[in-house]
């Protein structure tokens, strides 16, 4: 991989970081504390749904959100043909 290729390979990495970190503190802090009183007004289970975001929602979207990285992830490094094999050969 050349440096062209490199620069753009990190170009989408951090792309794709900055949307996904982006969405978890739009779940995290809009949802847990700037939305929390009009979502309250809907429960999931008896639990006010506000409060549950506060407490459990930012958590399962944060996971949720690394098997997104994880997988958008893995069809960019076939796209540049990096492998976890190649890695170690370069690293070793």
């Amino acid at each position: 991989m050349d440096q062209r290729q490199r620069t753009a390979y990190w170009r989408r990495n951090l792309r794709l970081m900055a949307g996904l970190l982006t969405v978890w503190a739009l779940v995290s802090y809009g949802c847990g504390i700037l939305f929390v009183e009009p979502l309250n007004q809907l429960s999931i289970l008896g639990v006010p749904l506000g409060f549950w975001f506060a407490q459990q929602g930012s958590i399962v979207v944060f996971v949720l959100l690394i098997a997104i990285y994880v997988w958008r992830m893995d069809k960019l490094d076939a796209e540049y043909g990096i492998t976890e094999y190649e890695e170690e050969v370069h690293h070793s």
